[in-house]
């Protein structure tokens, strides 16, 4: 084998088949899990996706309404988790969305999963307590990192509906613990 064809191959193998390995198996159901700083995995539901032609995949969630309790905050009923004397509800994306993901490009999926959360005594739901989920390819499917979102910015119709609107720039990192549940995952 000709050395510029063998270093090539070289490359291939030790930089380019860890990224194939690392891309989520984006087919199928998968489990939604809220993990907590206790270390509790509450299985919340499932993400169905249905892969596409063009290397993408439709995804669509289910709750586990067993496990998501009804909570009537501000007028309108939410499904929330308890724990730790913190309430995470979940918060419907409230426009039509395209529900289609690509590897590395998750964002309709991530404002699909937004959240609140609240104090047990709190009354209502404090828009600016929302959480965002970033998700990334991980061992075994993806992990989502809560950040920090103000949800009064969906409480309009964006300007561009095929533009998902939480950029990075409208997300806070929240510090490691500060918040119940500490991330998600979709395995």
């Amino acid at each position: 084998m000709r050395p510029a064809l063998s270093c090539l191959l070289a490359y291939a193998l030790l930089v380019l088949a860890p990224l194939a390995a690392a891309a989520p198996d984006l087919a199928g159901s998968k489990t939604l899990t809220l993990h907590s700083r206790d270390g509790r995995a509450t299985a919340i539901g499932t993400v169905r996706f249905e892969p596409r032609a063009d290397g993408s995949a439709a995804f669509s969630i289910d709750l586990d309404h067993a496990v998501m309790k009804d909570h009537f905050l501000s007028m309108r009923e939410f499904k929330c988790a308890e724990g730790e004397g913190e309430i995470t509800c979940h918060v419907r994306y409230p426009y039509p969305q395209p529900g289609v993901v690509r590897a590395g490009d998750y964002a309709w999926l991530e404002h699909s999963l937004l959240f609140l959360y609240k104090q047990p005594r709190d009354f209502g739901a404090k828009l600016r307590n929302g959480l965002y989920f970033k998700l990334e390819g991980g061992d075994k499917g993806l992990v989502g990192t809560p950040q920090a979102v103000d949800l009064t910015v969906i409480g309009v119709p964006p300007d561009d509906p095929t533009v998902p609107p939480y950029k990075p720039a409208l997300r806070d990192d929240i510090a490691p613990g500060a918040r119940w549940v500490t991330r998600l995952t979709i395995e």
